[in-house]
C-alpha cells in the first residue's frame, strides 16, 4: 500500500515528465463550433480550435464493427458539449493546448 506522501496527481505526473514547460489546467467549454474553452481562474484566457488539439475519443466518429455475418458502421457521439469542464494540458509556454479529458462522469 502506498503511503499518503507517495501519491501524486495526474497533473504532477505530467508536469514531471514534461518539465516546467507544461501545465494542466481546468477549463469550461463555451462553444463547440468553433471550439472555445475558457480557462478556469483566468477570465481573459479563452483558447480556440486553432491552437487546441482534441483527441479522437472526445469527438463524434465512426468505427467499423465486425459482426458474425456482417460488418457495420457505428457512430460514437462523444464530442465535447457546452458547459462541460475539461482538463487541458498547456504546452509550448501556453502557445498550444491539448484537451486531456472531461472532468467527472
Amino acid at each position: 500500500m502506498a503511503l499518503e506522501s507517495d501519491k501524486t496527481s495526474i497533473k504532477q505526473i505530467i508536469q514531471g515528465m514534461a518539465g516546467g514547460e507544461t501545465e494542466v489546467v481546468q477549463g469550461i467549454v463555451k462553444s463547440v463550433s468553433p471550439l472555445k474553452i475558457q480557462i478556469t481562474n483566468d477570465d481573459k484566457l479563452v483558447i480556440t480550435e486553432n491552437i487546441t488539439y482534441v483527441p479522437k475519443h472526445l469527438t463524434n466518429y465512426t468505427v467499423e464493427v465486425d459482426m458474425p455475418e456482417d460488418r457495420i458502421e457505428i457512430t460514437i457521439r462523444n464530442a465535447l458539449k457546452v458547459n462541460e469542464t475539461v482538463y487541458v494540458l498547456s504546452f509550448k509556454h501556453g502557445k498550444q493546448y491539448y484537451v486531456l479529458d472531461r472532468v467527472g462522469g
